[in-house]
C-alpha cells in the first residue's frame, strides 16, 4: 500500500450513446469509431443485437460485425467481447446493451421465491458484464435505447400517469460507469449529459461526426505514459543517461522520483562492484 500523486495515464474511452429508436445511435457510434481508429475501420467491430442494423452503414468502410442472437445474456456479450479482443479490435461498439438488461429483467421475473433477494442472482451477472467493458484493452461505445418514463401523480383522488421524460433501458446508474455519455434526440443532435474529459461538457448540442472521435482519441493519448518512462529509467546504465532522462521528465518528477533514486543507487552499486573486481584483478595480476 503506497500513497502517490494523482496521474492521468493513456486510456481507452468507455462511452455510451443514449437515444430513442431512430435517433441515429448506430450511425453515430460508427462515426465516432472511425475517428477513434484513425479512419481505419478494419480495427472496429460492432457487436450487433439490433437485427443487422449495423450493416446498413457499410458505405462508411470495411468494419467488422459480430451478430448476436437471443438470448442476450451477459455471458454471451462477454464471449463476443473476447472474440473481438482476440481479433485485435481497437474499437468495439455494443449495439445495444439494452437487450442485456431486458434479458436479466426477464430472468429475474421467472425466478421463484422472494423478488428482492432474487436480485442477488442478477446483480453479479450485470456487474461481470460492465466490468468486462471497463477492464478490456479497447475503446468501447455502447448504445442504449431510451423509452418514455412515467410517474403516478395524485389528481382528484386518483393516481394518473404523467410523462416525465426519457429513461434509459438499462440498470439505473449505469451511466456512472462511462467516461462520456451523449444523449441523442430525434433530430440527431447530441448533448453530453456526462463528460469526465471536459471536451463536450457545457457545450451546445451538436451533430456527431468522425471529428468527435478524433477529438476523444487525442484526449486519450495526450496523457503521459508513466509506465514507459519507468521502463526507460530501469534501462539506464550510467548516471549520465539517468540525468538526461530526469531532465526530460521534470513535469512528472514527483511521481517518478522514487524510481530515479532506486536506479541511481543500482548504478552506484554496480560501479562499486566493478571497481572492487578491478582492484582484486589488478592485485592478483601483480
Amino acid at each position: 500500500m503506497e500513497l502517490r500523486k494523482s496521474e492521468r495515464k493513456k486510456a481507452k474511452i468507455k462511452m455510451a450513446l443514449q437515444g430513442s429508436s431512430g435517433a441515429g445511435k448506430s450511425y453515430s457510434a460508427l462515426l465516432i469509431a472511425k475517428g477513434l481508429s484513425g479512419d481505419d475501420l478494419s480495427k472496429v467491430a460492432v457487436i450487433d443485437t439490433e437485427n443487422g442494423s449495423s450493416d446498413l452503414y457499410s458505405h462508411l468502410g470495411n468494419y467488422n460485425v459480430l451478430t448476436m442472437e437471443p438470448p442476450y445474456t451477459p455471458e454471451k456479450y462477454i464471449e463476443a467481447i473476447d472474440i473481438c479482443i482476440g481479433a485485435g479490435m481497437d474499437v468495439i461498439i455494443l449495439d445495444s446493451i439494452s437487450h442485456c438488461w431486458e434479458e436479466l429483467i426477464d430472468f429475474h421475473s421467472k425466478l421463484p421465491g422472494n423478488s428482492f433477494t432474487n436480485w442477488n442472482k442478477v446483480t453479479p451477472r450485470q456487474k461481470a458484464f460492465v466490468d468486462k467493458i471497463l477492464q478490456s484493452p479497447a475503446h468501447f461505445i455502447s448504445t442504449i435505447r431510451t423509452k418514455q418514463d412515467y410517474v403516478l401523480n395524485l389528481k382528484d383522488g386518483k393516481y394518473v400517469p404523467e410523462k416525465v421524460g426519457l429513461k434509459a433501458v438499462q440498470r439505473d446508474g449505469v451511466e456512472y460507469e462511462f467516461t462520456i455519455v451523449f444523449d441523442i434526440d430525434s433530430k440527431h443532435f447530441a448533448l453530453a449529459s456526462k463528460d469526465r474529459t471536459n471536451l463536450f461538457n457545457g457545450k451546445p448540442e451538436f451533430v456527431i461526426t468522425s471529428g468527435v472521435g478524433k477529438k476523444i482519441k487525442e484526449w486519450c493519448e495526450s496523457a503521459v505514459d508513466l509506465d514507459l518512462i519507468k521502463k526507460k529509467i530501469k534501462e539506464c546504465k550510467s548516471q549520465d543517461e539517468l540525468n538526461q532522462l530526469y531532465k526530460e521528465s521534470q513535469t512528472y518528477k514527483e511521481a517518478l522520483n522514487k524510481h530515479f533514486i532506486n536506479q541511481q543507487n543500482l548504478i552506484k552499486n554496480n560501479l562499486n562492484i566493478n571497481s572492487t573486481n578491478f582492484s582484486k584483478n589488478g592485485t592478483t595480476a601483480n
